[in-house]
């Protein structure tokens, strides 16, 4: 039993004397830098911040260990600077996410010590508004009475906070004006509203430009093209060429024998524009002796 005592005493021994080679600081160092720096900015002093000896950095071999396969920064082991070694792009690093940051262990050793370094990587407004599509295609009736309001799909910018979308500007025209709006997730989103009706007989598209603008220094912007179709609604009625079409036969005239031919336009489009013709309210007699071709408008004589 005794010497199995000593086997366990020996092993704390040991292990007491190797953690006394491991020296952890309490001093641990948070820096906070932009985005897109240049390879070789300086992001701080390590050797000074962290009460290093700079002279001693390349005899102790020091070294930053990170996660990750991107080796982002490194030291200068002259100066015992701590420098951006490749370019951080925060929106391919992060994404969306508010916070994003960079975790290191500076390693140096005889003695063995160990120093965690945490870099915080800010946004700068680098990215731009952009819309899903180059043009948005509505359709509205017109119909469509004013005051009524038609979503438009809210543009996305890869920055975060004050450098994403913060509002929208639609250029000056005679029919829409623009309503500014957020959802649940803090986007913002515009609104087109009717400001004057359509006419379709008058302008059958309307042309808009809208603008999505972000908050960040200098500010950027992304522009859509709305392309409105006016849809044809009922709203004209069929106009004779004529207001009184005159017509007169000889008594012999021949079954057949054209009387008289009447035409009509309609504004609208399609099958709202499509005229058919009829005799209306005339007497059975007339109906009779003549035949109205409901398509050409053409009246023969029928009986």
């Amino acid at each position: 039993m005794g010497y199995i005592g000593f086997k366990v005493s020996a092993f704390v021994l040991h292990l007491a004397f190797v953690l006394s080679l491991i020296r952890t600081s309490n001093g641990d160092m948070t820096y906070s830098i932009p985005e897109e720096m240049k390879r070789g900015s300086v992001v701080g002093n390590i050797a000074k911040d962290l009460g290093l000896d700079a002279k001693r950095l390349s005899a102790r071999k020091a070294r930053l260990e990170e996660d990750g396969t991107k080796h982002f920064c490194d030291i200068n082991l002259n100066s015992g600077d701590l420098v951006v070694a490749e370019r951080i792009d925060r929106e391919q690093l992060c994404g969306p996410r508010i916070s994003c940051g960079l975790k290191y262990e500076i390693v140096l050793e005889s003695p063995l010590e160990l120093h965690r370094i945490s870099l915080q990587i800010q946004d700068v407004n680098d990215n731009s508004p952009q819309f899903a599509d180059d043009v948005i295609k509505l359709e509205i009736r017109e119909s469509a009475h004013k005051g009524e309001r038609f979503p438009i799909n809210e543009a996305h910018d890869a920055d975060i906070g004050q450098n994403a979308v913060q509002s929208y500007y639609l250029q000056r025209n005679d029919h829409f004006v623009l309503n500014v709006h957020t959802n649940r997730d803090g986007g913002k989103y515009g609104e087109l509203v009717l400001e004057k009706e359509l006419d379709r007989e008058q302008k059958q598209e309307v042309t808009l430009l809208l603008t999505a603008v972000d908050g960040g220094t200098p500010q950027r912007s992304g522009t859509v093209v709305i392309h409105v179709t006016v849809l044809d609604a009922n709203d004209n009625i069929p106009v004779f060429t004529q207001d009184v079409y005159k017509a007169s036969l000889l008594e012999n005239s021949p079954l057949g024998t054209i009387a008289a031919t009447v035409r009509a336009t309609d504004a609208d489009e399609g099958a709202n524009g499509d005229i058919i013709y009829d005799l209306g309210r005339v007497s059975d007699e007339l109906k009779n002796l003549f035949l109205l071709d409901s398509k050409t408008g053409v009246i023969n004589l029928a009986g």
